[in-house]
């Protein structure tokens, strides 16, 4: 994201040193103020602090511009209310200053607001992309917030070698080359590259794997790749097959299926059949990327879908993406947002901060038109680098893609509604049967695993009422050398030590703890732990040293023979009891546990993957990456390297007799 060049205004007052805004939140400021002023203006607005909620607006009205910026409402725990942008800062804010003819959100909202903060930016445009990046950093309370928590699926066209390779991406883009997307899925990514394969004949292996061929591959015998690697086709060649793919997948499919069409007749003709037969097997395998993408829309080359729909208090968004002409997939979000806001507040705020980190394409269809539109196409097309169009179509192609994307949102929040009466009645059945006075609005549940001691990890997951809160995972390096390898009950004592140490420095106090802008606070209402009586009493001492003495406590122990449905539970001042075969809530327990022992597996998995793969010269004071690839580059591994000499390391490029010798010394012992 652009962020805007913009100067801090007001600060009222400073806020507190435990504010969960970090000063790495505050944006990039102009030229015109320096920055150590504008990281925290701190102006003396001792009269204002200890005013109510309207007084406390009004008085800071009276130094605002009438300029654009970003206006935040901050309560009196440091927390962020609300986030809002304005053409006017003094004209938007002057509305708060009364509480009549307010709806009772917004009331509820002045009222809460003891201080404000205010950035001024240079365009509206830039305020609202700001707003956007603070809303989705901050999730203030009153705001329309969504989970997005999964990144999307790219297809990545790698250009940092000669001969560039086509490969499914996620995650951060650090690699030189050229990204299509977003897909919906990673299926739909898999798909589509396996038969851009066929269609241009584009490796898919990876730079060892070209670089140690010696004949051609698999691959190239049943007309999947080119075999740029041995040379069966020229580079300049290759790289006319890879700029066919770019522009296919950037929106020309139409241009180059023309083109490919022209090259199969001309070869035709020429009775170069053998050519005409492999273009011939391009253009069927492009066609089989368009029939097989469900629905594809003959006037709509690249644009997202977006509708939304409201029943029983919930939202639901459904975005499909279209790209060269084919559906790409789509996925359906559900923002957080008060039933009261009409629906295109709702979409507004939504697609403000669904593009803030995401490519947008040149046209975006909405189910709903907004009052803002003009706007927000003028803020995405500067982010984006390109014009873009939001258009609510009212015939034809386009209003049917919309319609169908509608449908697909009302189904969506049928079976989220669904799921979410299932949780509650799961959720209330887990507090009748282990005596909680209300249902758990959010459980943590530990595990531990290890192979014979080694790569020791802890694991915590978190479910709540809208299921798995993959986001509020953690897991726990166990690091203490008091622990004795295959220990674990120790290892579930330093586990619960140091979740709850840390919660109890960072939230405060169980009674006195802020939200985290979502559902789930920070304190669980219920806490399961795998295992028996001395896992239990392991994590009940913890708490009991830090002064926690109200947090359930469970502990499940498996049934005999580890059968499922006959695990046994333990908690404080209780018998050891058992569920009924087939409850639905000792089934629900059991996906709990599951949960964590397959998110302990995996932590543990990738920690025992990345030291296989560490190189003894790392933990070697003064070797640098410049230095190990010099000594792995003389001597061929890290092993040869322990062997050597003092002399034969001063061999090496880069090594003083001093380095030599520590790097001997770290592999040695020697008498000084």
């Amino acid at each position: 994201m652009k962020t805007p060049r913009n100067s801090v205004l007001t600060a009222v007052p400073s806020e507190p040193a435990d504010s969960k805004r970090a000063a790495s939140d505050i944006p990039p400021l102009a030229e015109d103020v320096g920055p150590e002023t504008a990281a925290r203006l701190d102006l003396d607005w001792e009269a204002t602090t200890a005013a109510s909620g309207p007084d406390v607006i009004a008085a800071t009205v009276k130094t605002l511009p009438n300029a654009p910026g970003v206006y935040r409402m901050i309560d009196e725990k440091g927390d962020v209310l609300y986030v809002g942008k304005a053409r006017s800062l003094k004209k938007r804010v002057v509305s708060y200053t009364r509480l009549f003819g307010q709806s009772s959100r917004i009331a509820r909202m002045i009222r809460a607001t003891v201080t404000m903060e205010f950035v001024r930016t240079r365009t509206e445009t830039e305020a609202l992309l700001l707003e956007a990046n603070l809303i989705k950093r901050l999730r203030p309370r009153f705001n329309v917030n969504f989970r997005d928590d999964k990144s999307f699926p790219y297809i990545l066209i790698a250009e940092d070698h000669d001969a560039p390779a086509i490969m499914k991406h996620r995650g951060a883009r650090r690699r030189k080359g050229s990204y299509f997307g977003p897909f919906a899925s990673a299926g739909a990514v898999g798909r589509t590259v396996n038969t851009l394969q066929r269609a241009f004949l584009i490796r898919t292996c990876s730079d060892s794997v070209y670089a140690s061929r010696t004949r051609p591959c698999l691959l190239h015998q049943i007309k999947r790749c080119s075999a740029p690697c041995t040379g069966e086709i020229a580079l300049d060649d290759y790289r006319r097959l890879v700029d066919e793919a770019k522009a296919f997948l950037s929106g020309e499919s139409r241009q180059v299926r023309a083109e490919l069409a022209e090259a199969m007749e001309k070869a035709s003709g020429a009775l170069d059949f053998e050519t005409a037969a492999l273009y011939r097997d391009r253009l069927a395998a492009l066609s089989h990327v368009q029939s097989h993408q469900g629905v594809n829309p003959r006037g709509v080359e690249e644009a997202d879908v977006v509708a939304i729909h409201q029943e029983g208090g919930y939202w639901a968004i459904q975005v499909f993406f279209f790209r060269t002409g084919q559906n790409w997939g789509n996925r359906a979000y559900f923002p957080r947002a008060d039933k009261s806001l009409e629906a295109a507040a709702v979409l507004e705020a939504f697609l403000a901060q669904f593009y803030e980190d995401k490519p947008t394409p040149k046209l975006v269809l909405v189910s709903t038109d907004f009052p803002e539109r003009t706007l927000l196409e003028a803020a995405l097309s500067e982010r984006a680098g390109h014009g873009v169009t939001i258009a609510v179509p009212q015939r034809g192609e386009k209003r049917e893609l919309v319609e169908d994307a509608a449908a697909n949102a009302r189904e969506a929040l049928a079976r989220k509604i669904a799921d979410t009466s299932s949780q509650a009645r799961l959720l209330a059945g887990l507090a009748e049967a282990f005596g909680l006075n209300a249902p758990p609005e959010r459980i943590e549940v530990y595990d531990n695993s290890h192979v014979m001691g080694t790569n020791a990890v802890g694991a915590m997951i978190v479910a709540g009422p809208e299921g798995f809160a993959k986001n509020h995972y953690r897991k726990f390096n166990i690091r203490s050398e008091d622990v004795m390898p295959g220990d674990d009950i120790a290892m579930m004592r330093e586990v619960m030590r140091r979740r709850f140490a840390r919660l109890l420095k960072e939230a405060g106090p169980r009674g006195e703890a802020r939200g985290e802008g979502d559902a789930l606070g920070p304190w669980p209402d219920l806490v399961l732990v795998d295992g028996g009586k001395a896992q239990l009493a392991a994590a009940t001492s913890v708490l009991a040293e830090l002064g926690i003495d109200d947090v359930p406590i469970v502990s499940i122990a498996k049934g005999r023979d580890r059968d499922a449905g006959r695990e046994t539970f333990f908690t404080a001042g209780r018998e050891p009891f058992m569920l009924p075969h087939r409850d639905p809530v000792l089934y629900f327990v059991e996906r709990l546990r599951d949960e964590a022992h397959r998110f302990a597996i995996g932590s543990h998995r990738a920690r025992r993957r990345k030291e296989m793969h560490k190189n003894p010269l790392d933990e070697i004071s003064g070797i640098g990456p410049s230095r190990k690839r010099a000594l792995l580059r003389h001597f061929g591994t890290a092993k040869a390297v322990s062997r050597a000499g003092i002399e034969d390391l001063m061999a090496v490029g880069g090594v003083s007799r001093a380095v030599a010798e520590t790097i001997y010394d770290h592999f040695h012992e020697r008498n000084h």
